[in-house]
């Protein structure tokens, strides 16, 4: 099969699921098809009782994940747009609630959506090439996954305001002194250090363990209902825009003509 065809790789060994985004042609960019897998892989692993800990990261070495997919989502009308929306918010969220703990192993690029999957991760591992941001300002719109919410709860909402409404990137050092990641490693350790600390995880009594993460988890979000459907419909509404289309054209044009040069 091919790289669409797959666009999330699952491997499992001693307790740990490793889950791959695998679009390394496009920065690990989100699409629906990407979405959708990654949410069946989680219902899937989630069944799996040999399964205690899980890593999450990307393809190659330039991005955990730029993003979701403006290539895709620029044929979007008004109403997919907000599904596509609403189900990048529900995947996130179920990878925040799954049951046993992740670990998210990043290198390059971390932005929007991309982001926001790794503050869905329990524990993050990052490269010393990583950068993290949520860019959707810069584009006219706002982040739509849960991002908003989760990043106050990791570096508080003063930080938190800095990197929405500035739309800036943080280079992993900074990442780290502001407690956004637990580790900074050369680029070639990171996954091996993630599924390393995974593998701790998973050698625990995984009752406790369940337990604990439960205990940990403050300010659960709804995958359901009004609040669901505002934090994603406060995105849609910006995407309507004239200033966001034009935002994002320029956008996706400058992404493919890099890949061109790459």
């Amino acid at each position: 099969m091919t790289q669409t065809e797959n666009p999330i790789l699952v491997e499992r060994a001693e307790g740990v699921a490793t889950l791959t985004l695998n679009r390394p042609a496009v920065l690990n960019a989100l699409d629906d098809a990407t979405y959708r897998a990654l949410d069946a892989a989680l219902e899937d692993l989630e069944a799996r009782e040999d399964i205690r800990a899980l890593v999450v990261t990307g393809a190659g070495e330039r991005a955990f994940s730029a993003g979701a997919d403006l290539t895709y989502m620029r044929a979007l009308n008004g109403e997919t747009r907000q599904e596509f929306i609403l189900l990048s918010y529900r995947v996130t969220n179920r990878l925040a609630y799954f049951p046993r703990p992740s670990v998210a192993a990043v290198r390059g690029y971390a932005l929007g959506g991309g982001f926001e999957l790794v503050m869905a991760c329990d524990l993050r591992v990052a490269g010393g090439d990583a950068q993290f941001g949520l860019p959707e300002i810069t584009l006219g719109s706002v982040p739509g996954s849960g991002g908003v919410q989760r990043l106050p709860l990791l570096v508080g909402p003063t930080r938190a305001k800095e990197l929405v409404l500035t739309g800036r990137r943080l280079p992993a050092e900074e990442a780290l002194a502001w407690g956004l990641v637990n580790r900074v490693v050369p680029p070639d350790q990171v996954l091996s250090v993630a599924c390393e600390l995974a593998r701790t995880i998973a050698g625990h009594n995984p009752v406790a363990v369940e337990h604990a993460k439960m205990a940990l988890q403050v300010g659960r979000l709804s995958d359901f209902g009004l609040e669901a459907r505002y934090h994603s419909l406060t995105s849609w509404v910006c995407q309507q825009t004239p200033h966001y289309r034009d935002r994002t054209a320029r956008f996706a044009e400058g992404q493919e003509k890099e890949r061109d040069r790459s």
